[in-house]
């Protein structure tokens, strides 16, 4: 089962028909996103690391035009600020450089 979702835009009132797939729709959890960019395109990979795995595989690329990059970075900034409205701000830890392979808590031992 699909979702369908119409988007009406604002200055010719087009239609557009956007389908979500069920598969799709259940999304991929990163907790590591990694930005390159050429002349021509922004490449995003969103990576799922976990505690003690040294090693992490890319779940998710997306390919944007700089265009496309920019406006998901204003859309991106503008839901956060909805976001802090309602819930406070957000609070970012100071991570030191390189990967956070702990996740900033204590190891155990098994």
């Amino acid at each position: 089962m699909a979702l369908l979702f119409t988007i009406m835009e604002e200055q010719n009132e087009n239609q557009l028909n956007i389908e979500l797939s069920e598969e799709i729709s259940e999304g991929i959890y990163s907790n590591l996103a990694i930005i390159t960019h050429s002349s021509s395109e922004f490449v995003l990979d969103f990576i799922r690391v976990m505690p003690g795995v040294p090693k992490a595989k890319v779940k998710s690329r997306i390919i944007l035009t700089p265009e496309h990059a920019k406006r998901l970075l204003s859309a991106l900034q503008d839901n956060l600020e909805k976001f802090e409205a309602i819930n406070g701000r957000i609070k970012i830890q100071q991570e030191p450089s390189g990967f956070p392979m702990n996740f900033g808590g204590t190891m155990g031992q098994a």
